[in-house]
């Protein structure tokens, strides 16, 4: 089999990984070496000066002893199998960075042999490219569920990034569909890379120290597989935050790849949902939300017809509308449709004057969701009730005018059925039985 075929198979099958991250390095080139990293982004990402820095993303091979029912590569499922000697990966990767195709490396691989053999073709593989090459560009690598602690250690020696994936949001789900892991197998690395990324920092001061994945670990986990309710996944997310310093929690939508009876089939992958779920992830990270906060026992699922912030407020009316002319920070970061930057863009201009709806229409702040929840000098938006209903209607009438989704008897109206329809079994539509009727036509 030539190069380019072995490519072409390892690229299609590392197309389930997520890896549209920044990259969190800062590297210049220097005289002798090749390449450069930049801080603002990898793959298909928008760097701070316009540019769209892209990454080479492969597979070290497909060959794989695991047999887990929701990937493609599994041992039983009959697909074109291909291995990369790390000579051959190394020699692809500067080929194409010197055709100025890329600017970086994102690698994986199946489990060919042992976790620690894999683990140790690819350390092979980079410390070509960054000895022999000089290459200095971003990498970021993936470690292998129940690689032992050395492998991970002198992997993360020639990488930017090194994390592991998660797989499935409990361990119940990965012994059901992926029998050869386990939850130890993950998490014992992922300690590992959080303890050697935090001695890294702390010996930063040695001018030559090598650096063990500057840019830390992320993690990934699949969505819509297994039967998990939003509140666990958020919850799961939280933790993986908080124990082991993650950078990213990916979410990856499940497609039907498997054959196993108790994954779905023939359905559309759940993006809508993994859509909700990154931007709960927004509010975890940037916005000082807890996830306990977000969806609790009796809302265990996110509303696919609105934004989860707006799903939090519309359940805690009481603590609203917010005069913008005298809430705090923290105060104005819970209101849907004020982010960080229009925040703080409002306690700078409120300074100077005290600010009205078209003032905040220019600073940023998306009034289209925000107006349902605050006051401008003491004073609701024209037309606007404080009514968790009419706010439920309104915000979600474009999500109701959208052909892709079911509707009532016209694109006007509807029904608490209709909207049971579009969440998970078992979930409870927001204002379900708040006394507002069944109908909801506009």
């Amino acid at each position: 089999m030539d190069l380019m075929e072995k490519l072409r198979i390892l690229t299609d099958s590392a197309k389930y990984d997520a890896a549209c991250t920044s990259s969190g390095v800062d590297r210049t080139p220097s005289a002798g070496r090749i390449g450069g990293c930049c801080a603002p982004g990898v793959c298909h990402a928008f760097a701070a000066d316009g540019r769209c820095i892209s990454l080479l993303k492969v597979l070290m091979t497909n060959y794989c002893r695991f047999d887990c029912q929701y990937c493609v590569n599994r041992r039983s499922n009959d697909v074109p199998r291909a291995a990369f000697t790390p000579k051959e990966l190394a020699d692809l990767t500067v080929s194409f960075y010197r055709r100025n195709m890329i600017e970086g490396l994102f690698l994986s691989s199946g489990v060919w042999g042992s976790p620690d053999e894999t683990m140790e073709k690819m350390t092979q593989a980079l410390r070509l490219l960054r000895e022999q090459y000089g290459f200095s560009g971003y990498i970021h690598a993936k470690a292998i569920p129940g690689s032992s602690q050395e492998a991970v250690e002198r992997l993360g020696l020639w990488c930017d990034r090194l994390s592991i994936n998660i797989e499935m949001p409990s361990e119940q789900s990965l012994q059901t569909f992926a029998p050869d892991k386990t939850k130890a197998g993950i998490l014992t690395p992922m300690a590992t890379i959080r303890d050697r990324v935090k001695e890294g920092h702390e010996l930063v001061r040695y001018r030559h120290a090598p650096r063990f994945a500057p840019a830390g670990q992320s993690t990934q986990m699949i969505i819509g597989a297994s039967p998990e309710t939003d509140r666990q996944i958020l919850r799961l997310t939280q933790s993986l935050y908080r124990q082991y310093a993650l950078k990213r929690v990916f979410f990856s939508a499940y497609i039907p790849v498997g054959t196993h009876a108790l994954l779905p089939k023939n359905t559309p992958p759940p993006l809508l949902r993994e859509h909700r779920l990154y931007q709960c992830d927004w509010l975890l990270r940037y916005y000082g939300f807890q996830a306990e906060e977000i969806l609790d026992d009796d809302q265990p699922f996110l509303d696919p017809l609105l934004d989860p912030k707006c799903q939090w407020a519309l359940r805690r009316m009481s603590e609203f509308p917010v005069e913008i002319n005298r809430a705090d920070r923290d105060t104005l970061l819970r209101v849907p449709g004020i982010g960080v930057v229009s925040a703080n863009r409002i306690l700078a201009a409120r300074r100077t004057k005290a600010l009205d709806f078209d003032d905040l229409k220019t600073i940023g702040v998306v009034l289209k969701r925000a107006i349902y929840f605050i006051t401008c000098k003491g004073k609701l938006f024209g037309g606007v009730k404080l009514d968790p209903r009419f706010a439920y209607i309104n915000l979600t009438a474009d999500a109701r005018r959208d052909k892709s989704l079911p509707q009532g008897e016209s694109t006007q109206q509807l029904t608490w059925d209709d909207v049971n329809g579009l969440l998970p079994g078992g979930a409870t539509p927001l204002l379900k039985g708040a006394g507002y009727g069944n109908g909801l036509s506009v």
